[in-house]
């Protein structure tokens, strides 16, 4: 396969979801006379679940939907996988259209390609952890040394290793959500669609279960959608982030763009509270090397050196080391920048973030 890490696994364009008993003729008025989502419920009683909503996910990326309760974002993952049926619009995973797969063969996607991790796991009852896990498998009609063997190297992953015999009702919350992680991941699938998978449980456990899911993504390279209320949660593990607002999709970036470019005051809202030391990189703020001038005591070559990637927080321990500006690397340690400490401090309250 000649396909790169860049590769667009997901493309989804223009797509549609209108709930209601007159659909179409719903559509055809957003179309035509371009209602608003209260109009269209006054006039037709349709509810516009997802409004022209356009992404492309990248091959390895972790791209978080985010948002409020009831703005679409569980709606939208749905729809990757056809649980939901869009009203309009192109879907296409693995260069696959979803929307023209029928029977046996969106089946066979859905069990091969997608797996897909719930914020209610639903583990069966009645069978073992081992045996939960491999249930994908068995629904492919593998052999059951197959599934065993597949189960057990799963639950190593999500280090549930000496569990295989337990049931459900006998493991904690965020084990039960350890071992739905291993059932997504026993069908090696190429995309993981996962909807809000650890907003049940404590902070402690969440942010181990967050590290281990991070750890697992990089070292499989698995494409994932992940579905979150919680933007610390998103700015924790995605690489881009779409914030979505009452079925349409208001904003796309990574981490430094959504806090620092702000689309729209619903956005700003949103990122109101979040600090920027994290998030915010030397090459954000940094003044062009070659323009720079100097001040009167300023010698840049006595300057300590930091990577372009460098953020705010370990930018300030290495100011306080000294009284000269920081000189910005690139990758092959030429110099591209500086920051003294009025940019610093402009970049720390906002001012050029």
């Amino acid at each position: 396969m000649n396909e790169t890490v860049n590769d667009d696994v997901i493309v989804v364009n223009g797509v549609w979801k209108i709930f209601g008993a007159d659909v179409d003729d719903a559509m055809q008025a957003i179309e035509q006379r371009g209602l608003s989502k209260s109009q269209v419920l006054d006039e037709f009683g349709c509810v516009v679940g997802l409004a022209d909503c356009s992404f492309r996910v990248r091959r390895g990326e972790i791209f978080c939907i985010m948002g409020l309760s009831g703005s679409g974002k569980s709606t939208l993952v749905r729809h990757l996988n056809r649980l939901i049926e869009p009203t309009a619009g192109q879907i296409s995973v693995l260069g696959k259209d979803m929307i023209a797969m029928k029977g046996a063969e969106l089946r066979e996607m859905r069990a091969r390609n997608l797996g897909m991790v719930f914020q209610h796991m639903a583990l069966l009852p009645h069978r073992t952890v081992r045996d939960n896990v491999g249930f994908p498998l068995q629904v492919r009609g593998e052999p059951k040394s197959q599934r065993w063997d597949v189960s057990q190297r799963c639950l190593r992953m999500v280090n549930l290793h000496g569990y295989e015999d337990r049931f459900p009702h006998e493991l904690s919350g965020g084990m039960q959500q350890r071992v739905g992680l291993a059932r997504a991941l026993a069908s090696d699938p190429d995309v993981l669609l996962m909807d809000e998978p650890f907003s049940a449980l404590d902070p402690l456990i969440r942010r181990q279960l967050q590290d281990q899911f991070m750890a697992l993504s990089a070292e499989l390279n698995k494409t994932t959608v992940f579905i979150t209320h919680d933007l610390d949660e998103a700015i924790r593990i995605g690489n881009r982030i779409a914030i979505m607002k009452d079925g349409r999709i208001v904003q796309i970036g990574t981490p430094e763009d959504i806090v620092t470019k702000p689309a729209d005051d619903y956005v700003r809202d949103f990122v109101e509270g979040i600090s920027k030391l994290k998030l915010v990189f030397a090459h954000t703020i940094m003044e062009p090397f070659d323009s720079y001038r100097p001040g009167p005591n300023e010698d840049l070559r006595q300057s300590p050196r930091a990577h372009h990637g460098t953020d705010l927080d370990q930018l300030i321990d290495i100011a306080i080391t000294t009284e000269q500006p920081i000189v910005i690397n690139d990758d092959d340690g030429t110099d591209i920048g500086v920051i003294n400490k009025s940019t610093l401090l402009a970049g720390i309250q906002g001012g050029k973030a």
